[in-house]
């Protein structure tokens, strides 16, 4: 079939090709009639603008990047969403780019950007914390907007969330509950996130009076596999704690398997909560007592900024995003 093209728009609606042209570019100096009048021809003749055209008019790709790490399938999901939605009716693309470990290939990184041709990238942590990776991206001059990073804030346009006080909060309702046995699986070691939370973790023991015993600490790499060990480390000592804080919620079901494995109840022999409010905190059972980071909205706050960038506009160089406790069935007081 023959594609559709804007001198076709133009001869519907009565305009030169160029007039289309302008108005389908948002360019100033056009009547709302005339402006009307193409968009119902374009509409009449499902017309689409190609985007490689328009990339070879511009020198631009018209596709922006989004770098992540993190192997938690609903993390990710959630991300390719929000900066899905942003882009709608926009000229942009989106191409992924995961990578297995941030900490060992961010020289890379603008390599591969550079050699896909990309206009921009939105960074997942740990890519958004990575001073190299950051350094290369403004040496290169290529545009950038960051998710939840922790360090060097000034660097580049930020969306935020207070993982330490996220962390304190929910360490906080568990002590509520009347906890005092408690266990702790961390999250990877490259990610920022990771200290930080432990940081609130920290906080909330050391106000109500708990001295946390290294050896109820575990290792995890924010996946279900590793909560799911941790879990069976845990429950394998004799010192069975009361309550479980795992750094995200892959790590949590993970920790609640184990403790099936075990034979233990959930909440009634140990509570478990996690972090993220991901897909997998709703559909497990009992559902997860967690703490909801806005990923979704934070991803499209991104991409708003990144577009906004490409296209010469005000935006915000930093936004705080609010976080939200949970509470569900996972998490109850220890039994007597």
């Amino acid at each position: 079939m023959k594609r559709t093209t804007i001198v076709d728009v133009g001869r519907l609606a009565g305009v030169s090709a160029k007039t289309v042209s302008r108005v389908l570019n948002d360019e100033p100096h056009v009547s709302a009639a005339v402006k009307q009048r193409v968009r119902e021809a374009a509409d009449q003749l499902d017309y689409h603008p190609n985007v490689f055209a328009q990339a070879l008019v511009r020198r631009k790709s018209n596709m922006i990047g989004l770098i992540y790490e993190n192997p938690s399938p609903s993390y990710v999901v959630e991300l390719q969403r929000g900066v899905l939605e942003r882009l709608k009716g926009e000229r942009y693309r989106l191409v992924v780019i995961p990578i297995r470990s941030v900490q060992e290939h961010a020289a890379e990184v603008v390599g591969i950007l550079r050699s896909a041709a990309l206009d921009g990238v939105v960074l997942a942590p740990p890519a958004s914390d990575n001073p190299i990776i950051l350094t290369q991206l403004r040496d290169a001059r290529i545009l950038c907007a960051r998710i939840v990073p922790t360090r060097m804030i000034e660097a580049a346009p930020s969306n935020l969330v207070d993982d330490v006080a996220a962390a304190r909060a929910i360490a906080d309702y568990v002590i509520e509950l009347g906890h005092r046995e408690i266990a702790i699986i961390r999250g990877d070691p490259t990610h920022a996130s990771t200290e930080a939370r432990m940081l609130g973790y920290m906080q909330a023991l050391h106000t109500a009076g708990i001295d946390m015993r290294l050896e109820r600490i575990e290792p995890g790499l924010f996946t279900f596999d590793s909560g799911l060990v941790a879990g069976r480390q845990i429950f394998g000592r004799g010192d069975r704690p009361t309550a479980i804080l795992a750094q995200n919620d892959d790590m949590a079901v993970g920790a609640m398997m184990a403790a099936r494995e075990f034979g233990l109840s959930i909440p009634d022999d140990v509570s478990i909560v996690g972090f993220d409010d991901s897909e997998v905190s709703r559909v497990t059972w009992p559902r997860l007592t967690t703490i909801r980071q806005p990923v979704f909205e934070m991803a499209v706050a991104a991409t708003e900024m990144l577009v906004a960038q490409l296209e010469g506009q005000e935006f915000a160089m930093r936004i705080m995003h609010p976080h939200e406790l949970m509470i569900r069935e996972s998490a109850a007081p220890p039994r007597p």
